[in-house]
């Protein structure tokens, strides 16, 4: 399905093409090429053919349209939606049928979208590379071999594939981003607080916003004008009024100025480098000019994210015990073997590597020496970032180091976490960003270019990157083999 969102909302309510016909469309699609990708865990066939066949219903009956009418939208596994399977891709929870739905999958229902199915992901959100599923590893459309970046993984390459022209994401420390950035899609987070959390399985809880992955800023504005709500469910929810995201981003940039921390970058590699620049170089014509801010204390930033994230992950996973949640070892005979055992089989790796972390940093001894002071840290940074937003309307970074790598290429789960190096910042100050195709490397994988925000400044962000997609073409391109014919 070729059509980005707004495009496929418009040939509906036209009366070009019927809803089941979209919705078969994407089915087709999905059949086809998710063997392959893995970008999908569960489809809703009956439930979407149903929601279609109501859709041409209350078209041909003339009724009020939703603003996402007849839009497919699929799902990361780690929101809730009644009546349906949340895993997490962890094996913990293949029997957790969720009894109620997250806001952001009213407020997209109640818009007329149509939900289509569950993506893949890195277990409980933990995870960079896409690998870390407990149902294997999704594949990147543009080589299968490569990372599809995570943890949003499904969501990225299903898009990307299109199979789908719009997925919802949740982005920790970077989960939306990195993976738009190596399936060379449009990726979102808002700023903390401006979409609800409610029936998010949490991860971090101080870093964690969901957030739409689609073709474009366009398509991106349009369903932050869906889910941008205040939610009485969430405490952390911001009570401010909606914005009207798809007028506010074709106001102009000109004369607006966009802030580099030139010496934070100043180990790019040279093919990051210079697809960055040449990005700036786009920024320029239309008129906004670049300035130098002083940004050195994101170096600190990667150490300062997995301190503070793990040690929520560990108070957060603490729910799942064999008991409230999720499979119960077989193997237990006392209460004691039941937690440990139910989280030896039912976790991975990568979150029992966390957890254990989590748990260390926050322990009686180390308790000051690590996560205390990471806070104070974290106050830091975002007290530079503030100075920085004096000078400048929005932040450019790249979304990544490189372009996407082999599956098999990072052994070493530091030099995995290093990957979020440049996006870890927005999550620790709760700040928006965006990354959007920049172009390609040499050997024909994308590239994406990142711009942050102030808080609250979310309009801002997808007006620049929207100027920016009306000068290239570069958001418009599929993954060889995944063009619009099955």
């Amino acid at each position: 399905m070729e059509d980005p969102a707004h495009k496929v909302r418009e040939r509906f309510t036209s009366g070009e093409i019927s809803a089941k016909e979209i919705v078969e469309q994407s089915f087709e699609r999905i059949a086809l090429h998710n063997p392959k990708l893995q970008a999908f865990l569960a489809l809703f066939n009956k439930r979407a053919l149903e929601k279609a066949e109501a859709l041409d219903l209350k078209r041909k009956n003339k009724k009020p349209l939703g603003k996402l009418a007849a839009v497919p939208i699929a799902i990361k596994d780690n929101l809730q939606i009644k009546g349906e399977i949340t895993t997490c891709a962890s094996k913990f929870l293949t029997n957790y049928r969720a009894p109620f739905d997250a806001t952001v999958v009213r407020l997209l229902e109640e818009e007329d979208a149509i939900i289509i199915g569950k993506n893949n992901m890195d277990e409980f959100a933990m995870g960079s590379a896409g690998k870390h599923s407990a149902f294997g590893a999704t594949k990147n459309p543009w080589d299968l071999s490569c990372s599809p970046g995570g943890s949003s993984s499904g969501s990225g390459a299903a898009v990307s594939a299109r199979l789908c022209p719009v997925a919802l994401g949740t982005d920790t420390g970077g989960s939306i981003r990195y993976p738009a950035a190596l399936c060379g899609i449009t990726g979102f987070k808002p700023t903390y607080g401006r979409v609800s959390r409610y029936g998010l399985v949490a991860f971090g809880s101080s870093l964690d916003q969901v957030g739409p992955m689609t073709r474009s800023a366009k398509d991106a504005a349009l369903l932050m004008e869906v889910m941008g709500k205040y939610c009485d469910k969430d405490a952390t929810s911001l009570n401010i009024p909606p914005v009207r995201y798809t007028l506010e981003i074709d106001h102009p940039i000109a004369d607006q100025s966009i802030g580099v921390p030139w010496n934070f970058l100043e180990s790019l590699a040279e093919e990051t480098r210079q697809n960055f620049l040449q990005s700036l170089e786009i920024f320029k014509t239309l008129g906004a000019k670049i300035v130098d801010v002083d940004l050195d204390i994101l170096k600190y930033g990667i150490a300062i994210y997995y301190i503070l994230s793990t040690a929520e992950a560990s108070t957060n996973l603490a729910r799942f015990d064999g008991i409230r949640y999720g499979n119960r070892s077989k193997e237990a005979k006392t209460l004691e073997e039941i937690y440990e055992y139910s989280r030896k089989e039912g976790f991975g790796w990568e979150v029992k590597n966390r957890i254990s972390l989590g748990t260390f940093v926050l322990s009686a001894g180390y308790h000051e020496a690590y996560y205390a002071k990471a806070q104070k840290v974290r106050t830091l940074i975002i007290q530079h970032l503030k100075k920085a937003f004096e000078i400048c309307s929005v932040i450019a970074l790249p979304s990544a180091p490189k372009a996407s790598y082999s599956l098999k290429a990072i052994k070493d789960p530091i030099d995995e976490y290093l990957q979020d190096l440049y996006t870890v910042g927005a999550n620790l100050a709760g700040l928006p960003a965006i990354s959007i195709p920049s172009g390609w490397s040499q050997d024909q994988k994308p590239f994406g270019l990142q711009l942050m925000g102030p808080q609250m400044h979310d309009a801002a962000v997808l007006r620049f990157a929207h100027a920016f997609q009306k000068e290239t073409d570069f958001a418009s391109t599929h993954p060889p083999g995944f063009g619009d014919a099955p």
